[in-house]
């Protein structure tokens, strides 16, 4: 039995739900194991093991570059070297452990290798959630903030074959028998308490310099601008129609909750002085790297190169994003491209292979349909083509989208495609027919015209990865004996604090807990993002909270700590000292939006939500109370 976030098993939750079973906006509880819903495409990975292996890459490349060094092509060789060694290690890794994948991760910008063993299952079926009222209480209105009062929380099951290996589904499979399984603690949390996570961190940016995180925020303000747009629109549609609200659930926290992130984060950068910060480390490591002629050697250029290749690529990485953050994001243009893709491949081949190819296409296509509403679609391409039009220098631009009318533009593409519909794509006979489509032909467009600033940011990409791996190697030797550890890379970590209240401002202390008399003081029936469940109510209203209640009754809902995380630590076990859960980490909080690049002890809070709201929802509320027998309960 696996609990992650509600937000985490959102698009699973969303994928199985249907206007007459809406599992996401009504919540679902499967009553026994037969009723748990299988959920194709879902998979659940199991670390088996993580071993440095940068001693033998170094090992590898080293002599390499020894036995070449007569060779103009040394550097080449050596580094052919260290990827044939990878390779070696992953096979005999795979070879050593049947039914694993092994991968070779690099860690502090390509200066230290591990070796990553996993096993992954494939049969995961949906166990249960509440309704999207309670599991994204609060909506994009109280994302990235505090108080808070979501009871974020989905369950799944894995499945496994008879030798509890993995398996495909079949109704023969049964639940995994985990190596260990959490304790569940009901005794609550006070301030001060220390507690812990396991989890993914995706991405942080600590090893980035002042040069990096300035591109980086001038690219964010075009998504932040392109996203703004497109969301208002999406979300008129979704609150005047409940089908393509739930057809657009998924779409819209996919956008929203990065676009909240940049401009919490864009906030955070002026609020706290983190450019300027990261100028003054820069210039007193060059200070340092100033003073040893070997240090100068290794790291002197390492700034300067990565300032010069982010100049040469900031104005490219600005027109890709505007391109792909407005006309590449009207559907039927991506459905179009896709199918491009999939029947270009096919077109030197037999008239069968074309045809197999069509097929496919058209199935793949046809499936996306369940989650598309041409109308809304229509709405956004013309929002999107006017903000392309009003963003992009003429110099940048797809000409045939400037001098247009767009609405007789957008209304032409929607009426002569064949991609607005499964009954339309259905009667195209070959793959002529989508190259000459309208929506296939502003894809290639786009396309081309995007291809056109690629090839100055891949090289300025090379030129920044080597200036980072050189500059990250002097912060190391810079810094050595104090505390250090890579960037996020959605491996897993270990991180611990405590229980934590803050203080935002002068004047203002937020206390480290919330309760469920805080979701009624929120409700609003007139604001989609703050409703609350009538069975929820009377569960307040009688008080009947069960085991689950604090020493002095109340009901609680989630709690703040201290700990590192970031986007990809949502759902990861929150534990006490003795290892027990004791909730499920889910979001930051506003005030610390620059934690990817600086993390801030005094002001960083990772939001959970307590264990006791998420099996107070899933028993006193959704009467699947009986998947509390099947947990190691501690009291």
């Amino acid at each position: 039995l696996l609990v992650t976030n509600h937000h985490c098993g959102y698009g699973q939750i969303q994928a199985l739900s249907t206007p007459e079973h809406n599992y996401l906006e009504d919540g679902y509880w499967a009553m026994n194991r037969s009723e748990e819903l299988p959920a194709p495409g879902l998979t659940v990975t199991f670390l088996q093991s993580m071993t440095d292996v940068t001693a033998v890459l170094d090992k590898a490349y080293s002599a390499a570059l020894k036995a070449n060094k007569k060779s103009e092509e040394a550097e080449e060789l050596a580094q052919a070297a260290r990827e044939q060694t990878m390779k070696m290690l992953r096979e005999q890794a795979e070879k050593d452990n049947p039914g694993c994948h092994a991968s070779v991760t690099s860690f502090y910008n390509n200066n230290v290798f591990y070796l990553i063993v996993s096993k992954t299952y494939t049969d995961i079926r949906f166990v249960g959630a509440p309704p999207a009222s309670s599991g994204k209480f609060g909506g994009e209105t109280d994302n990235w903030m505090w108080p808070r009062h979501t009871c974020d929380f989905s369950m799944f099951r894995v499945y496994a074959g008879a030798d509890n290996e993995p398996a495909a589904y079949s109704p023969d499979n049964k639940p995994y028998v985990p190596v260990k399984s959490l304790k569940v603690s009901l005794k609550g949390i006070s301030d001060g308490d220390f507690a812990m996570i396991m989890g993914y961190p995706g991405r942080t940016q600590r090893f980035q310099t002042a040069s990096q995180l300035k591109q980086m925020l001038e690219v964010q303000d075009i998504r932040i601008d392109a996203r703004t747009v497109r969301q208002d629109v999406m979300w008129e549609a979704r609150m005047a129609d409940p089908v393509v609200n739930l057809q657009y659930e998924r779409k819209y926290a996919g956008s929203s909750n990065g676009w909240k992130k940049w401009i919490g984060m864009r906030q955070a950068f002026a609020n706290l002085g983190i450019i300027e910060r990261e100028e003054k480390e820069e210039a007193e490591f060059m200070q340092w790297v100033n003073a040893r002629k070997k240090r100068k050697a290794a790291y002197g250029t390492a700034l300067e190169d990565i300032s010069t290749a982010v100049e040469n690529s900031t104005e490219n990485m600005k027109a890709i994003t505007l391109l792909s953050e407005s006309v590449g994001n009207i559907e039927i243009v991506n459905f179009a491209m896709s199918a491009i893709r999939g029947v270009s491949r096919s077109l030197q081949g037999s008239k069968e292979d074309a045809d197999k190819a069509l097929e496919e296409v058209k199935a793949a296509i046809t499936r996306q349909y369940k989650d598309y509403s041409e109308a809304l679609d229509r709405k956004e391409a013309v929002a999107l083509i006017n903000f392309y039009r009003q963003n992009v220098k003429p110099e940048n631009a797809i000409q045939s989208l400037l001098d247009i009318d767009v609405e007789e533009y957008v209304r032409n593409l929607f009426d002569n495609s064949k991609f607005t519909s499964a009954e339309k794509l259905a009667s195209i006979k070959d793959a002529q027919e989508i190259l000459t489509d309208p929506a296939s032909q502003l894809g290639l467009q786009l396309s081309s015209n995007m291809m056109g600033f690629y090839s100055p940011v891949i090289e300025a990409q090379g030129a920044i990865a080597e200036g980072s791996k050189a500059y990250t190697a002097g912060l190391l030797e810079w810094k050595a004996g104090k505390p250090s550890y890579p960037d996020a890379n959605s491996t897993m970590r270990l991180t611990y604090g405590t229980v934590k209240s803050y203080s935002p401002k002068d004047g203002v202390i937020y206390r480290h807990y919330t309760t469920l008399k805080g979701v009624m003081e929120k409700e609003d029936p007139d604001n989609y993002e703050f409703r609350v469940p009538a069975r929820l109510k009377e569960i307040w209203q009688t008080r009947d909270f069960g085991q689950y209640a604090t020493a002095d009754g109340e009901m609680p809902a989630c709690f703040l700590i201290n700990c590192d995380i970031t986007g990809g630590n949502s759902g990861s076990p929150v534990m006490d000292a003795d290892g027990n859960l004791i909730g499920l980490a889910f979001d930051g909080n506003w005030e610390s939006m620059s934690s990817d690049v600086m993390f801030e002890p005094d002001l960083q809070r990772c939001i959970c939500v307590d264990i006791r709201y998420v099996l107070l929802l899933m028993d006193k509320f959704g009467g699947a109370g009986y998947l509390r027998d099947e947990m190691n309960i501690v009291k």
